[in-house]
């Protein structure tokens, strides 16, 4: 793309007699959008750091595509998820491009995991270790693909799920890609893509591999995304919670498995005359297993001084270590007969020192640099989580601002943008947890009318959420208006627990669909949510964020308590220990900016068109008893509060009578 083309204003392209408002069906020019445009627009020619929230309905997405394209330089947007990767390349960049009339090279690019390894695929095959007959077509349905695809993506794949247990078999991972060593690599699909991408002019790829190429770029040898003059990072929000499991470490049961499972392929391809290495890796396997049934099936989540006061935790790892050393050890006297040897060997070693570092530490490893400089390691939290099967020993870092505090030293030009990064009007929250210093902010508010389409109710004389009986009373003040609903219901949670204990409830006395989180996958239940107009959706925090339903299909989103963390959660203790240490209050500068953040990302999937009407419920009566509830009042949309159950199912009915 050249940069000398024509000039044309991004905010002009946006308005009534732009190019979009000539190319586009339905579009409506919104002022806020262009103003985030001109915005990103001055930060793209400055090479500037700017942090923009954008409410509901602005637009965003084409706000930064306008003046991106226009631009002529080389651009990387970074998504949240892969959803919305293929969302922005396949229907928002097309619209926006043709609209534009600029020639203009793009890519997606995933993560290594997304993309079929024809070598792995060949080790499934050969190694006759899978047996169950739906594998095995699912095995055969994968080659018979792999021989027509041109991108090796695996969603592409229209005979296999995404979530077959088949594709991890199939897919590599930085830990067992053979690089240039692989007799395939002259077909890799990543390969391939990666090439694509280092010609591109605007290349969109999601955070963890953006923070991938970060890590790689910090050791001096980042190679997965091009040079570029600019980086967009849409659903910003999410990028610090990204970067704290990214940039920690971890040995899981499932790395371990994987481990043996790949150990095993490789010895029958590679080193089938050393029967005491099957051994061993049976032995690390057996090993892995009993950890799993010492740990129990009882999920939880605790700081690593607290987990190995647990007895079953130190009898699960006093199995697993020495399990793990003797396979190191048995993989180190075979790692120079393939490189899938070497590999396995490499990764024993890794996981081994990881556990080895675990078991020598305490709670925190407070090892940093001098007071008043950036250490050159953060932090570490150390703790445990188990879960129904499985379990993982982990090291978060507990800062990650260092981290991108030397990234965004570099003369690229950065945007942060997100429906929700402000708290009470300021942005200094989110800008602290990535170590932005002095960026330009706009906070842009929704183009939706609130005042007329929506309210917000704040039910009376409930009682406290940490009171007995706290679900059932807000269920029962619920009932009716649930039943006055005209459309479907959201009804959002902060715990399993208060999820489950609603369900038992409404499930005896609602007439209407109940929807309930985990029965079937998150796309799955939302897909009959919108089929059938009038259901009732339970959900946890997977569905606060994301969620994207419009018209009568949702009308009625509820909020059971103000979602602040988990108290006893090890990783946010730690954290907020370290702010109590520096003299700052914990509740102020952490618990309630990312509580606000949750709430205004769950109160975001009401009202998402113009046209759209409903209410917002929460529950919680602290956010008008507590001093601290005017923070969230002032940090959601603005709409009228209402307290008499009997308006709003007035409110509920009169939307019916219009549809």
């Amino acid at each position: 793309m050249s940069a000398s083309a024509d000039k044309q204003d991004a905010a002009a392209a946006l308005g009534p007699g732009g190019a979009l408002a000539h190319r586009v069906a339905g579009f409506r020019a919104r002022s806020a959008q262009q103003r985030m445009a001109s915005a990103v627009e001055q930060a793209l020619q400055d090479r500037g750091r700017l942090v923009v929230e954008a409410g509901t309905g602005t637009g965003k997405t084409y706000a930064y595509l306008v003046p991106a394209i226009l631009s002529g330089m080389r651009l990387i947007v970074s998504t949240g998820t892969k959803n919305l990767q293929e969302q922005l390349f396949f229907k928002d960049l097309p619209v926006v491009k043709e609209a534009l009339g600029r020639p203009l090279r793009s890519a997606l690019l995933k993560g290594r995991s997304n993309y079929l390894c024809l070598h792995r695929l060949d080790l499934a095959e050969s190694s006759g270790r899978m047996r169950h007959p739906q594998r095995l077509r699912e095995l055969a349905a994968i080659r018979d693909w792999s021989l027509r695809t041109d991108s090796g993506d695996v969603s592409e794949a229209p005979a296999v799920r995404e979530d077959s247990p088949v594709w991890p078999r199939v897919t590599s991972t930085a830990d067992n890609c053979l690089g240039s060593e692989c007799p395939r690599y002259a077909d890799c699909f990543v390969v391939k893509a990666r090439r694509r991408a280092q010609d591109t002019d605007l290349l969109v790829v999601n955070h963890h591999l953006l923070l991938a190429d970060i890590a790689l770029r910090e050791e001096g040898f980042g190679e997965i995304l091009p040079g570029a003059d600019a980086v967009v990072i849409d659903e910003a929000h999410q990028l610090p919670s990204v970067a704290s499991q990214f940039f920690g470490e971890a040995v899981s049961a499932r790395q371990l498995h994987d481990l043996v499972r790949d150990a095993q392929a490789e010895y029958w391809r590679s080193a089938g005359d050393m029967p005491d290495l099957a051994r061993t890796l049976e032995a690390l396997e057996d090993a892995v297993q009993s950890a799993d049934r010492t740990m129990g099936a009882t999920p939880f989540r605790l700081a690593w001084d607290e987990a190995l006061a647990r007895a079953q935790t130190r009898e699960a790892l006093q199995t697993l270590a020495p399990a793990l050393s003797r396979a190191e050890q048995a993989l180190a006297t075979v790692a120079e007969r393939a490189r899938g040897l070497e590999q396995c060997h490499a990764r024993a070693r890794a996981l081994l020192a990881t556990l080895e570092h675990m078991l020598g530490a305490g709670e925190t490893d407070t090892s940093a640099g001098e007071a008043g400089t950036a250490p050159a390691q953060p932090e570490l939290i150390r703790w445990m989580e188990n879960f129904a099967r499985g379990f993982a020993l982990r090291a978060t870092p507990m800062d990650t601002a260092p981290l991108f505090a030397r990234v965004f030293a570099q003369p690229v030009g950065w945007v942060f943008t997100s429906a929700t990064l402000a708290v009470d009007e300021r942005f200094d929250h989110f800008c602290e947890r990535i170590g932005l210093e002095e960026p330009t902010t706009l906070a842009l508010e929704s183009p939706f009318d609130y005042a007329r389409n929506a309210v917000l109710w704040l039910p009376q004389d409930l009682p406290m959420p940490d009171a007995p009986g706290f679900t059932h009373a807000a269920m029962q003040a619920l009932q009716p208006v649930i039943d006055a609903c005209p459309g479907g219901a959201f009804l959002l949670f902060t715990s399993y627990r208060g999820l489950h204990q609603a369900e038992a409830w409404l499930r005896a006395r609602l007439s209407r669909p109940l929807l309930v989180q985990g029965e079937q996958s998150r796309g799955e239940l939302l897909q009959r949510f919108r089929d059938q107009g009038g259901s009732v959706l339970l959900g946890t925090s997977s569905f606060w964020e994301g969620v994207d339903v419009r018209g009568e299909a949702l009308s009625l989103v509820v909020i059971d308590r103000l979602p602040f963390s988990a108290p006893g959660d090890p990783v946010l203790k730690a954290r907020l220990e370290a702010l109590r240490r520096r003299g700052l209050s914990p509740f102020t500068h952490y618990q309630l900016p990312q509580a606000v953040i949750a709430l205004k990302q769950g109160a975001g999937r009401l009202i998402r068109d113009y046209d759209d009407r409903g209410v917002l419920v929460v529950c919680d009566p602290r956010i008008e008893r507590k001093s601290y509830g005017r923070v969230f009042l002032n940090s959601l949309p603005p709409m009228p509060v209402v307290h008499d159950r009997q308006r709003v199912r007035h409110f509920l009915q009169s939307m019916g009578a219009e549809a």
